[in-house]
C-alpha cells in the first residue's frame, strides 16, 4: 500500500518546518523528516487509528505524533493524507478544505 500526501499536507509540512526553524533551524529538517516518515508508516496499519469525530462518514482518521495530527483516509490500495496539523489547530477549519 502506498501513501499519498495532498498538496495541503505538503504545504503543512513546509509550514511546520518554517515554524520550528524560527527557534531551532537544525532541528526543523529532522523533525519534518520524522513526521513525514510517521505519515508514510500509516500504510502498515491504515485502519489502526481512530476516526475523527464528526468526520466518520468521510472515513477520516487521525494518527497522532508528538502533538501533531496526521489526518488521512484509508482508501483501496492507498492512504491519502489530507492534512498535517499542529497542536491546538482546529480540525473543522483545516478539514473544510477537503
Amino acid at each position: 500500500m502506498r501513501v499519498v500526501l495532498s498538496s495541503h499536507a505538503v504545504t503543512d509540512l513546509n509550514k511546520i518546518g518554517l515554524y520550528i526553524a524560527a527557534d531551532n533551524p537544525s532541528r526543523a529538517a529532522s523533525f519534518v523528516g520524522e513526521l513525514r516518515e510517521v505519515a508514510l508508516r500509516i500504510a502498515d496499519v491504515p485502519l489502526g487509528f481512530p476516526l475523527v469525530a464528526r468526520y466518520e462518514a468521510l472515513g477520516i482518521r487521525r494518527r497522532s505524533w508528538k502533538g501533531y495530527g496526521i489526518l488521512y483516509s484509508a482508501l483501496p490500495g492507498r492512504v491519502f493524507v489530507h492534512r498535517i496539523i499542529g497542536p491546538g489547530q482546529d480540525y473543522d477549519r483545516v478539514l473544510s478544505t477537503i
